[in-house]
């Protein structure tokens, strides 16, 4: 039976800098733009709904002060975690649609609290164009959640935003791939010292977007399922420039599709979220049109009619990791779908020996 996918719409901006002193990112309008497209008729999708954010006001934050947002960022992404654990109970497939990167700490903790609530780790595959590991460890300050979502969520930072219901990390770095960032990533000696499996644009281009989805698929082989992160700036500015921070040295629309279709034919991915498109650098609808194009081709696998239901491979035995530990107290995690909790697992390939190193430069 064909999967059935579940759109939410999560139109925060609150993890991003103003572009100017008197204006707001208006990626928060990127949802509605992509609905204006026909993007849930021609995916046949169940409309979720819309989580809305907060407002968008830095007031008196100053670098220094922590992230920007913080309390705002910390209360939106647990109610974000508990919506999409209810479509995830429903045995649907949830496409989320920000906003900013900030995101990705709700998908985060929702996973999280998956992982805990069948005994497994959630992989997370992080399709970006920038690497999004800024932290205090690195960095002389932090400030904009978008630009450190990464290391958030590998348990890097500010206890209220890395360690939200005393969970922390939400992924451990040795679950976590990272697709599509420039090869002159300014972060991408940390990701490597952290453990963090890689694969920038030249070797993605070098093997092709199909075989790069596979072989994302076996760095996770030993998760019990994985979420798929999307920032669209891993598009090259030249056919989308409608992001917050566009880098040269990006990949096409075509990739893209082939990308996501190799990493959602699975049932072991568990879903997909969408950031950082700003309509309010596409006037007339060209790029949001584009982008609708490629997440329908992508999605395809997801609701073919030989689609298979997500469902959760057994908890696997894995090295010790390196990276932040797991602190705080337990919180019970969301009800388990049946197609998680019963019926013959697809197993990844077998004897995985580790994870296959990629160069950074």
């Amino acid at each position: 039976m064909m999967r059935r996918i579940a759109v939410l719409d999560a139109p925060t901006n609150l993890g991003l800098r103003p572009p100017t002193s008197t204006s707001v990112p208006g990626c928060g309008k990127a949802p509605g733009a992509l609905r204006d497209h026909g993007l849930l008729a021609r995916l046949g999708a169940r409309d979720a709904g819309c989580l809305t954010a907060p407002r968008y006001d830095p007031g008196d934050w100053r670098p220094g002060d922590g992230v920007c947002h913080a309390r705002e960022i910390s209360g939106y992404s647990t109610a974000l975690a508990d919506r999409i654990s209810a479509i995830i109970d429903r045995d649907e497939f949830p496409l989320v649609l920000g906003g900013d990167c900030s995101v990705l700490l709700g998908s985060a903790l929702a996973m999280h609290r998956l992982g805990e609530a069948v005994g497994g780790r959630i992989g997370l595959v992080f399709v970006d164009g920038h690497s999004d590991f800024r932290h205090p460890g690195n960095a002389s300050y932090v400030g904009a959640a978008a630009g450190e979502d990464l290391a958030l969520v590998t348990g890097r930072g500010q206890a209220d935003l890395a360690a939200i219901e005393g969970r922390r990390p939400y992924f451990r770095d040795i679950d976590v791939v990272v697709l599509g960032i420039r090869a002159q990533d300014e972060y991408r000696l940390d990701l490597q010292a952290a453990g963090i499996t890689t694969r920038p644009v030249p070797a993605l281009r070098a093997e092709g977007a199909a075989r790069s989805a596979q072989w994302a698929h076996e760095q996770l082989a030993d998760c019990a399922g994985y979420w798929v992160h999307i920032d669209v700036d891993v598009l090259d500015p030249a056919v989308m420039p409608a992001v917050d921070a566009p880098d040269p040295g990006g990949i096409a629309f075509a990739e893209l599709e082939i990308l996501l279709a190799g990493l959602v034919d699975t049932p072991h991915c568990l879903g997909v979220e969408l950031t950082v498109f700003d309509p309010d650098y596409d006037p007339d609808g060209a790029y949001a049109a584009e982008i609708v194009n490629t997440v329908v081709a992508g999605l395809a696998p997801v609701v073919a009619p030989d689609a298979v239901a997500p469902r959760l491979l057994p908890p696997q035995p894995h090295p010790t990791d390196p990276g932040p530990s797991h602190s705080g107290r337990s919180v019970p995690g969301p009800s388990v779908p049946e197609s998680f909790a019963s019926g013959p697992a697809v197993s990844g390939p077998a004897d995985v020996p580790g994870r296959a190193e990629e160069p950074v430069a």
